[in-house]
């Protein structure tokens, strides 16, 4: 696993520009190197406000959008089209203003979908679909390019939050999560696994109320207690935060420009 680097912004409107650019690039190169792309968004008022910005990108234009797929770290277990759900926030924002094929596009399954109310039989529907798309030889996950994760003020990233059951699985790849601290309840989420899978791991947050658990993330923190701290990336892991976010980073933090 990679270690981590840090990358400051002045504030989170500069934040999301810079990371919609930076993504912007990533997806280009990913399509150009091997012929397609493959992106895990986030949700979260920063993590939305990024695809916003993508979705306005001038190197957006360029890319083949029918190449890249799109899946999800986790997801509100609620009804299709509900505002609180990620999926819906992510098409307003982002895939409803460019050229994807629908067939690549994956949401986490809804409360109103083929599994009705039953989060663990969506959870289990989602790791097969992410089976069924990973190449011969690559296991449970396809390839992950960039995987987009915001932090919570506890620390939790995803719906993997600390101490509960789902931060101590290391066999699935996406679980039900029961009683979540934060409404709503019932969630889905890709597990550490998953998450450890991808080539690159991008950590957002913006504004103060995010440094002390940034600062922990950093600072060597057991995953079980801070779930941001086990965020590790293959090849590269990047914790991208505004200056607010950043208020309380540990000195000995990589930082890059």
């Amino acid at each position: 696993m990679s270690a981590p680097q840090v990358q400051v912004h002045p504030d989170a409107g500069l934040l999301a520009r810079a990371v919609a650019a930076q993504l912007a690039g990533r997806i280009a190169d990913a399509v150009a190197a091997r012929g397609a792309a493959s992106l895990v968004l986030t949700g979260g008022g920063i993590g939305t406000q990024i695809l916003a910005e993508l979705a306005r990108d001038p190197v957006a234009d360029a890319i083949d959008w029918s190449r890249c797929d799109i899946w999800w770290g986790d997801e509100r277990f609620l009804p299709e089209g509900d505002p609180e759900r990620n999926e819906t926030g992510a098409r307003a924002a982002l895939l409803d203003h460019v050229a994807m094929d629908p067939g690549r596009v994956h949401p986490m399954p809804a409360s109103d979908g083929p599994d009705g109310d039953n989060p663990e039989a969506a959870a289990d529907r989602y790791a097969a679909e992410l089976r069924a798309a990973a190449p011969p030889g690559h296991g449970a996950l396809p390839p992950f390019d960039v995987l987009l994760l915001g932090i919570g003020p506890e620390g939790h990233i995803a719906s993997l939050f600390p101490e509960m059951p789902a931060v101590h699985e290391t066999k699935r790849t996406v679980v039900a999560v029961l009683h979540c601290p934060k409404a709503p309840p019932t969630r889905l989420s890709l597990t550490f696994p998953a998450i450890e899978s991808a080539r690159e791991v991008w950590v957002l947050a913006s504004g103060a109320e995010k440094a002390p658990a940034v600062r922990l993330a950093l600072s060597g923190s057991a995953p079980a207690e801070v779930p941001a701290a086990g965020a590790r990336g293959r090849q590269q892991t990047l914790f991208l935060l505004d200056r607010a976010a950043a208020a309380q980073v540990p000195a000995e933090a990589e930082r890059t420009s």
